[in-house]
């Protein structure tokens, strides 16, 4: 995957430091990244929609996963590196503390409920409704070009929890990601389903392909993965991050298919979705209860934890989709570039 374009005087001096031999950051770029690290009084929406801000984040957390092109694998550890990352995380989290609200305080057999309670009560945009009854051809290519982001390699801010996990809860985690992954058949990864489905839509579908046409929002709803996924201290967040997509995916993935059939989407192409229907029906109960309560039960001082993760998804996929359907109701694109179907 190569560099991704600047999208401001930070993320402008990350990429070209990052094409470098691996050394200490120029004094400049600490400082500018240290100012995020102090309180201000920024709207947290703001922050979500930080194209700087968020391309550093992307950019950094993307030495963990598969890395970039021309970029010395020793970077990934630099302490200079990571200092400028845990400042720019600073300002992310401030953000999505104040856009969740306080913690409730819950105990332990409490947890599967509370999460229960708050997919229940979410009453994000209808962008699932709107793409299967009037999306346009083009709109479902802007949503699909949104999601390969994520779906590209589906799962694998996840699996990060794992070796963090014991008993109940890591034998349920392992559960939902064997299925994520095919059960070890490529044809079955949901990242290779999902690549049926982008090439239908004449869409580019290698890894990263899409991260320069994406917006700010779009790259933090990875970078929450990614926060959570690459902290221990935040491992019961990642649970209730899963958590929540497992609970809010079985019937909007029903209408991502059923408008990409009423679309002229083959077999093939629907198949994605198709897939997370009857999948994600029984990955609820699992990440709910097995894998979130019994994670609650063995660390108890980490309930709350689980509760903030699950809230920080519901509150970027709001603000995703209300990105999107403001887009295209004023008639413009929801990508900062188009891509053009090839």
């Amino acid at each position: 995957m190569r560099l991704p374009t600047s999208r401001g005087p930070v993320s402008a001096a990350l990429v070209d430091t990052l094409r470098r031999t691996p050394g200490p950051l120029p004094d400049g770029l600490r400082d500018a990244v240290r100012a995020w690290a102090r309180p201000d009084p920024a709207d947290p929406v703001e922050v979500v929609h930080d194209e700087d801000l968020h391309l550093v984040l992307f950019v950094c957390y993307e030495l963990h996963y598969r890395g970039w092109d021309g970029v010395d694998d020793r970077w990934e550890w630099e302490p200079s590196l990571l200092a400028l990352r845990r400042d720019a995380e600073s300002r992310f989290e401030r953000a999505l503390s104040a856009l969740v609200g306080p913690v409730p305080a819950l105990r332990p057999e409490e947890v599967p409920q509370a999460l229960l309670a708050l997919a229940a009560a979410d009453d994000g945009p209808p962008l699932s409704t709107t793409v299967r009854r009037q999306a346009t051809i083009a709109q479902f290519r802007e949503f699909v070009t949104h999601r390969s982001v994520y779906h590209l390699r589906e799962a694998d801010p996840h699996t990060w929890a794992i070796p963090r996990l014991g008993g109940l809860a890591k034998a349920a985690l392992i559960e939902i990601q064997i299925d994520e992954y095919g059960g070890g058949q490529l044809s079955r990864m949901h990242a290779h389903l999902f690549r049926d489905t982008a090439r239908w839509l004449g869409l580019d579908t290698g890894y990263g392909a899409h991260v320069d046409a994406v917006p700010a929002v779009t790259l933090a709803v990875n970078n929450l993965m990614s926060l959570f996924g690459l902290h221990r201290r935040w491992r019961g967040a990642l649970l209730g991050h899963l958590a929540a997509l497992e609970m809010t995916s079985s019937l909007p993935n029903r209408r991502y298919g059923d408008g990409l059939r009423r679309l002229g989407g083959p077999p093939e192409a629907t198949r994605f979705y198709d897939e997370h229907v009857e999948a994600d029906a029984v990955h609820e109960q699992i990440a709910t209860h097995d894998m979130c309560g019994a994670f609650a039960v063995a660390d108890p001082e980490a309930a709350g934890d689980v509760w903030f993760g699950a809230a920080c998804c519901l509150a970027l996929e709001r603000l995703f989709a209300t990105h999107l359907l403001d887009r295209w109701q004023a008639g413009a694109t929801s990508l900062r570039v188009l891509v053009p179907a090839g």
